[in-house]
């Protein structure tokens, strides 16, 4: 677990996350809720780049694939929107981590708020969220 600061006044708070504990932001992986052919899924994404919605769809077997409402994806894992972590969610959606986390020993992602990261192998990452792996960053 790594606790930081929190930068209101950061362009985003994944890429202000990655810079409070000085790692770069590849590694900084962010949790994004999407709604693919009607039911949420989850694209877990770094943080430096954005999630690829077509691809996301493909990756699960879909076709089309738009952002969630906050509210949705809030109501949807317990936690609020800065801090949505793919672990732990209220109920377990369906996910999809990027290719690019594999590059790396360990990833970070939220620990379910806002200033707090938990530093994970990929490997674990993905056996704990059952995800799909898929190139669906851009």
């Amino acid at each position: 677990m790594h606790a930081y600061e929190v930068d209101p006044d950061a362009p985003s708070y994944g890429e202000g996350a990655a810079a409070a504990l000085g790692i770069e932001p590849e590694r900084m992986l962010k949790t994004l809720l999407a709604s693919v052919d009607g039911q949420l899924a989850c694209g877990v994404v770094p943080v430096s780049g954005s999630l690829d919605l077509k691809a996301l769809a493909l990756a699960l077997g879909g076709k089309r694939g738009v952002m969630a409402e906050p509210a949705a994806a809030e109501r949807s894992t317990g936690y609020v929107v800065g801090g949505i972590s793919p672990l732990g969610q209220r109920t377990r959606l369906r996910t999809v981590v990027d290719e690019t986390a594999e590059l790396f020993d360990t990833v970070f992602v939220s620990a379910g708020r806002r200033g707090l990261s938990v530093e994970l192998s990929p490997a674990d990452l993905i056996r704990l969220t059952a995800a799909v792996v898929a190139d669906i960053a851009r």
